[in-house]
């Protein structure tokens, strides 16, 4: 199939054919994720959470970022790859900002970047970034990076007001030149609305059916994080218990000298291990 870009996801929602959206962190889980048909991969700062082991995505860097985008991108041949911006990459300066997208684009090899928020600073960037040639993906609703202003894991919108800042917001990132934008925790009739407001398609994560696609982190879809699983979570496959099991089997195995068996050992000939032998006897005097 063709290689995604940008363009093709717009042409999606146009057709209202459903985006399919998951993270992936490095090459092993890269190249599942390529073999299953997705549209669109997000290398995002929640490998902070789910492979560094933080609490928050906000001690993440660009060079941590640039690093799983590498692995990633050897894998990948149809998805568009999409680099998060991390806390505080794009909202210290315009040449900061820049300086941090072309790592990641140059070093990364990301074909598009995301940014949380639509803050006045955070538009007038996109709008630069995208007039730089760098497809941007917005994102509203539960936005990580403002967990200590916001409070964690809490809905956006379920106030009137809410809703009017949400829907100004997306149009907003929309007119500054995003090509599409992730709705995260956004009740399911508001993201309806957002997204039927929109030609750029709505990612969802947590905000139901009638976003224009959805996406999820790959590690929870599959069972593969011990940490906090959203209610909006559908694992799918239990893999920490499926590795638990190998795993203590093999301990087993090695413990009770069942492992490694003539099966998995490279043997000698009679006669070379005749002549090998002998290199241990004291020699003659």
């Amino acid at each position: 199939m063709d290689k995604v870009n940008a363009h093709d996801l717009v042409r999606l929602k146009r057709e209202a054919t459903p985006i399919v959206c998951i993270t992936a962190y490095d090459f092993p889980t890269a190249a599942v994720v390529e073999e299953s048909g997705v549209d669109l991969v997000l290398v995002g700062d929640t490998l902070g959470m789910v492979v560094q082991g933080h609490d928050t995505t906000l001690g993440v860097t660009v060079d941590d970022v640039v690093y799983h985008l590498r692995m990633v991108r050897r894998a990948l041949r149809r998805p568009l790859l999409v680099g998060d911006m991390p806390f505080m990459s794009f909202q210290e300066s315009d040449e900061a900002t820049m300086a941090n997208v072309g790592l990641m684009v140059k070093d990364g090899g990301a074909e598009a970047v995301k940014l949380e928020g639509a803050r006045p600073e955070t538009l007038r960037r996109v709008k630069m970034i995208v007039g730089a040639g760098i497809p941007v993906m917005g994102h509203l609703g539960y936005t990580p990076q403002s967990v200590h202003y916001f409070g964690r894991h809490i809905v956006r919108g379920k106030t009137v007001a809410q809703a009017r800042v949400l829907l100004e917001h997306a149009r907003a990132l929309e007119d500054a030149g995003c090509f599409s934008v992730v709705l995260e925790m956004v009740p399911r009739q508001l993201a309806g609305l957002i997204s039927r407001s929109l030609t750029i398609p709505t990612i969802g994560i947590g905000s139901g059916v009638e976003c224009d696609g959805q996406i999820l982190v790959l590690h929870d879809l599959v069972g593969f994080y011990r940490g906090y699983t959203p209610k909006f979570v559908r694992r799918l496959a239990d893999v920490t218990q499926t590795m638990r099991e190998a795993v203590t089997e093999y301990g087993e195995l090695v413990r009770s000298g069942a492992y490694p068996g003539e099966a998995e050992s490279v043997p000698l000939t009679d006669e070379v291990w005749e002549e090998i032998s002998r290199l241990a006897e004291p020699p003659e005097e």
